[in-house]
């Protein structure tokens, strides 16, 4: 093992970054055995810490869902990751402003479970079937490695770059909508500067919720009845600047936003 690393020790240094709001160097660079399997192990002892400090699991959130990002990362399929109570922001609330150390915002669709939902073998319908609203989303992603520069096993280990999310009052049932249709025009301080649909993620946000569940049925994990699910990015994220204010506007489930506290 390189230099003392384990999967305690990291753990310990990312959330450490995330406490003291100090962006560092990737863990692989000092810890090149770090690989996909290991870096889940240090997310959920990550997980475990939050816990005992007393959050608790809300949900889970999937990085890397459009084919764009997948390939820039070199990628074939999605990572997912752990939301906990205190991620959660209120609506309409400034996102506080020494809480993070570099926000990013990415407009998603956010789906909330009506039922547990657990793989293996679990189909875009099924996992669609298990969804009881559908809601719009905003996730402050906040890597912990200095101008999110990262491997893929370093942003595993790092919880997806978690940060915080909110999700807008329109909740839906997904019968009522075509979600890969389901556009989204993304400003930042009233200016559109990027616009996606929600084929973006994974072709259709289910394909996301589906993974979701199969890769962690692996490990013998379910999604909860109740948990929310942020199926991915829709667009590129854009920073979120003190005073600065980034809204996503929806076909069928209302606008949502964000200001930089």
């Amino acid at each position: 093992m390189s230099a003392g690393w384990d999967v305690e020790r990291a753990a310990a240094t990312l959330l450490d970054a995330e406490r003291d709001r100090t962006a560092r160097g990737p863990l692989s660079e000092e810890w090149p055995e770090l690989d996909l399997a290991t870096a889940y192990r240090v997310q959920d002892t990550a997980l475990d810490r939050r816990v005992a400090g007393g959050d608790r699991v809300v949900g889970v959130k999937l990085g890397l869902t459009s084919r764009a990002k997948q390939r820039r990362m070199n990628v074939a399929s999605p990572l997912t990751a752990w939301l906990t109570d205190a991620m959660a922001l209120p609506a309409g609330a400034p996102v506080p402003g020494g809480r993070f150390i570099h926000p990013r915002v990415e407009p998603e669709i956010a789906f909330v479970l009506g039922e547990p939902l657990a793989g293996p073998g679990v189909t875009a319908a099924r996992a669609l079937a298990a969804v009881a609203r559908v809601h719009a989303g905003l996730e402050v992603i906040d890597s912990r490695y200095a101008d999110f520069a990262f491997t893929l096993p370093d942003v595993v280990a790092d919880n997806a770059s978690s940060g915080a999310y909110v999700t807008g009052p329109v909740g839906l049932p997904p019968e009522a909508l075509d979600l890969s249709l389901e556009a989204c025009l993304l400003e930042v301080d009233g200016q559109v500067v990027d616009s996606a649909t929600g084929a973006a993620v994974q072709g259709h946000p289910a394909e996301a919720l589906a993974f979701a569940a199969n890769v962690l049925g692996e490990r013998g994990l379910a999604i909860e009845a109740g948990w929310v699910v942020l199926t991915g990015g829709m667009t590129d994220a854009v920073p979120l600047r003190p005073g600065g204010q980034v809204a996503a506007h929806f076909t069928h489930l209302g606008s949502i936003q964000l200001v930089g506290g």
